[in-house]
């Protein structure tokens, strides 16, 4: 396999680290484990820009049509390897050689691929076929901006049958705290709808990226808006199962990149201990 003498690191999740065009291996310091990426947006264009997005070149769009027999032959040749081969041995390091996920995420919003509950339906046919073991997860990374679409929600109702998970990106919970953040334009009201829906058809986490813009850590009006966002969700009967908490870990390739900065562990923690207090698993990674 190309680059085998390259060992993967957590703080480098280079795309093209085995030479495919679709299937990418990471060591994802979030699982402590091998995470096995789908870049379905290989064009590197996504419908929004977070500030600390690390994909160097990022363009406004969706991504391109799928060779979708070319991601099942990208797919079922690196399973096997990673189920047979040495790539274990010589390409991750000790401690960190397990298998944790296979990763709907890469360079864009992968819900944006017209393809997506086709990609679903391969991702379960591949599993199968090469014998994938069942307590493998298969994860969504997305901001959930377009969960609406049938298509997609018949891609979770797949996805919730192989041990899926959604993580749904929210890294502020108002309107302006998104545009300064994320550069959309969406409403909370959407991204709310949005959630729901996730919720009801597979298990759902909220990922959140917390860190320090221009010296400043998000203020306590982001903080509040935060836990006032998540009570009404769980006051009407929308559960995630937790919190994804995560700082900045790999530098920004926006142009933002020299105003941000990394939060100490202990303002992760204390904004997690809030969370908590909501009744909400949180798992934090400075």
């Amino acid at each position: 396999m190309p680059g085998r003498d390259n060992i993967l690191s957590t703080t480098d999740h280079d795309r093209n680290s085995v030479a495919l065009k679709y299937v990418y291996p990471v060591v994802s310091r979030r699982a402590g484990s091998v995470s096995v990426g789908i870049n379905l947006n290989p064009n590197n264009a996504c419908n929004w820009r977070c500030i600390y997005c690390q994909v160097p070149d990022l363009t406004r769009g969706t991504a391109p049509p799928v060779d979708l027999s070319l991601l099942e032959n990208e797919l079922r040749g690196f399973l096997n390897e990673l189920l047979h081969g040495d790539f274990m041995k010589h390409r991750v390091p000790e401690g960190l050689q397990r298998i944790n996920d296979i990763a709907i995420s890469g360079n864009g919003e992968p819900a944006s691929c017209a393809e997506f509950a086709q990609v679903i339906e391969l991702i379960a046919r591949v599993r199968n076929s090469v014998g994938f073991p069942e307590i493998v997860k298969t994860v969504l990374i997305t901001n959930g901006s377009l969960l609406y679409r049938s298509e997609v929600q018949q891609g979770l109702r797949v996805m919730s049958r192989l041990n899926g998970e959604v993580w749904f990106k929210l890294d502020r919970a108002s309107e302006e705290g998104m545009r300064l953040i994320n550069d959309t334009q969406t409403s909370m009201i959407k991204v709310r709808d949005n959630l729901a829906a996730a919720i009801a058809l597979c298990p759902a986490w909220l990922q959140t990226c917390w860190f320090a813009l221009d010296g400043e850590p998000p203020g306590k009006r982001d903080e509040d808006d935060y836990l006032e966002f998540v009570s009404s969700l769980l006051h009407d009967g929308h559960k995630p199962q937790g919190v994804l908490l995560y700082g900045l870990a790999r530098p920004s390739m926006q142009p933002e990149a020299p105003r941000l900065s990394a939060l100490p562990a202990e303002n992760l923690q204390a904004f997690a201990e809030r969370i908590g207090k909501l009744g909400l698993s949180v798992k934090v990674s400075p």
